[in-house]
């Protein structure tokens, strides 16, 4: 396995590299003008925009676009986005942690939740309580992040009032955010971690609502792929054998047929986690959460193309750190997978 690993970190700097050139090539598709735009700031600026082009080499040949980009990412300098009105990397490192805040407080329940209710769905099949999860799948299946949202704010801000209806901490709570020692980057750690209960609990009020609709929407997959691996699984020969070996139906159950039934849950909760440090698009704009979504979403609107390049690098890390991760636990989970 450690070979595996090696080879596999190896691999992610040309990966990299690869995408990248896909990326940045696919900017080429706009012209020079269009590129141009996320560089000016203010009326007089746009005025010189001929001048911008040249000075930004935006004619100049794609091999040396390029490596001009590349430097430059090289050194951090992703560019400036209009849509923060501060440098990329800048905007990155401020939403980011908001967004993987988001991303534990989500996809930890999706999870845990979907195993449970997909091996409960097959251990009780055809009966009342498998009946009524299969409902729920259709119906995660059906209705979008954006109706499940809109349902939410409805019920539990407008009518009940119980909580907050954005992603945006209160006002009183921002002024209090200089004091406050930054260990993770997290906002509901640090603000524990400083003894800032209030601003802790704040922010994690913020981000009930949205985590919420997102294990409404999310979770109905994964349950229905663990119900289908656990139905397959307890028919199986293995399964069968155990049991005539005379061990307790729990045993089978827990260390047989749903060990093996998490395989394909472990690639599906990569996916899940490439798209929740991704940015939850539709959810975050709906709830003004200030994660990386939100921000794209205005980046892409106004054309900022800087925003763009720089969040599609950022995601292309997430996909190839990710992807590692979960071919590595696939020979912890299944110790018949070898990496030779």
């Amino acid at each position: 396995m450690l070979n595996f690993i090696v080879k596999r970190l190896i691999q992610i700097p040309v990966v990299m590299l690869v995408l990248s050139l896909m990326i940045v090539g696919l900017t080429q598709l706009l012209t020079p003008e269009q590129r141009a735009a996320p560089y000016i700031r203010s009326e007089q600026m746009a005025a010189r925009l001929e001048q911008i082009i040249e000075q930004r080499g935006l004619r100049d040949p794609f091999p040396v676009q390029y490596s001009r980009w590349l430097g430059s990412t090289l050194q951090g300098d992703l560019g400036y986005s209009k849509a923060s009105n501060q440098d990329v990397i800048v905007t990155i490192k401020e939403r980011l942690p908001r967004t993987v805040e988001l991303t534990i407080l989500t996809a930890i329940p999706i999870l845990l939740i979907s195993v449970w209710l997909g091996t409960l769905s097959a251990l009780h099949k055809d009966k009342f309580i498998d009946q009524l999860l299969r409902v729920f799948v259709v119906l995660g299946y059906s209705l979008p992040s954006f109706v499940v949202g809109i349902l939410l704010l409805a019920v539990f801000y407008a009518y009940l009032g119980w909580l907050p209806g954005s992603g945006q901490l209160n006002v009183v709570n921002t002024f209090a955010l200089g004091d406050i020692k930054t260990y993770t980057g997290l906002l509901t750690v640090d603000a524990a971690l400083n003894g800032r209960w209030d601003i802790a609990w704040d922010a994690l009020q913020h981000m009930i609502l949205p985590a919420l609709t997102l294990v409404i929407v999310l979770s109905a997959n994964i349950i229905k792929v663990m119900r289908n691996n656990m139905l397959e699984a307890l028919t199986s020969d293995y399964v069968r054998t155990a049991r005539a070996k005379g061990l307790s139906a729990s045993v089978v159950n827990r260390k047989h047929a749903r060990r093996n039934a998490l395989l394909s849950i472990v690639t599906l909760g990569g996916f899940l986690i490439i798209g929740l440090l991704g940015g939850s698009l539709i959810t975050e704009t709906i709830f003004a959460f200030p994660g990386i979504g939100q921000w794209v979403v205005q980046a892409a609107v106004g054309v900022d193309l800087a925003a763009v390049l720089g969040f599609a690098m950022l995601t292309a890390v997430i996909v190839v750190v990710v992807s590692t991760i979960v071919d590595i636990l696939y020979g912890v989970i299944d110790p018949r997978v070898r990496f030779d």
